[in-house]
Parts: structure tokens; C-alpha cells; sequence
């Protein structure tokens, strides 16, 4: 069971830096580009379980370090972005953490078996029919 987005505050660190791409005024002065470092090894909210699920999964997404990053720069308003950023990191480890239902093989039922091979008895009378009549 993963805890909710805002139990992992105190273990992220949060950068702001000036954003890019249009805005004007905007882009230039404030710094709304917002991006979020965790230490998975370090966490203290995940089992050890857990914790070797991320490193293998998120392998290719993690610093040198051992850092996720995830940024974001969508919104004007640093507060939002903030909001935004943290919703992709909940979202990235709810679907890295996700373990899928196992299937339970099932047998189709004796109503159906026989329903298929009496209408593959039909087919087959119709085309010797078709046959015996040339």
C-alpha cells in the first residue's frame, strides 16, 4: 500500500528555477518551474520490497546518485506546478508499485463446448449438401 502524495514532503527536495518558453515578463522574473528530488534508497515511507521494485524499474530514469527527478513547468504559478510535480511523482510510483491481478485459467462450459461443435456440425452438413448436389 503506497502513503498518500503528502506524506513524502519531508523527504523531497524542491528546486524552483525560471521556466522556459513563452510568457514574457513572466518567464523572465519569477521562478514557477518547479523540480523534485527523491532519494528512493533513503525513503523511510517504503518497505525494502518496495524501495528494490523502484530501483529496478525506474533504473533509467534515476541520477547517478540514486535520485528521481520529476519536473514541471506546465502552469505560470510556481504553487501549481508544485501540485503538478508532486501528482506525476504519486502517479509514477503508483504505477512503477502496481502488480498486476494474476489470471486464473478458466475451461470453457459444457453449454458452450456444445453449442460450438453442434454449429460446427451445421457448417460442415451445409457444405457437403453444397457438395452433393454439383
Amino acid at each position: 500500500m503506497l502513503p498518500p502524495a503528502e506524506h513524502f514532503w519531508p523527504e523531497l527536495q524542491v528546486q524552483t528555477s525560471r521556466s522556459s518558453g513563452p510568457g514574457g515578463q513572466n518567464v523572465n522574473k519569477v521562478e514557477s518551474r518547479v523540480e523534485l528530488r527523491w532519494h528512493v534508497a533513503t525513503s523511510l515511507l517504503l518497505t525494502d520490497e518496495q524501495k528494490e521494485t523502484l530501483l529496478q524499474k525506474l533504473e533509467r530514469q534515476l541520477t547517478a546518485e540514486g535520485y528521481l527527478l520529476i519536473t514541471a513547468q506546465e502552469e505560470r504559478s510556481q504553487l501549481r506546478n508544485k501540485e503538478i510535480a508532486l501528482q506525476k511523482f504519486h502517479d509514477l510510483l503508483k504505477r512503477t508499485l502496481h502488480k498486476p491481478k494474476a489470471r486464473k485459467a478458466t475451461k470453457p462450459s459444457k453449454g458452450a463446448v456444445r453449442k460450438r461443435l453442434e454449429t460446427k456440425k451445421k457448417h460442415s452438413e451445409k457444405k457437403a449438401n453444397r457438395r452433393l448436389d454439383m
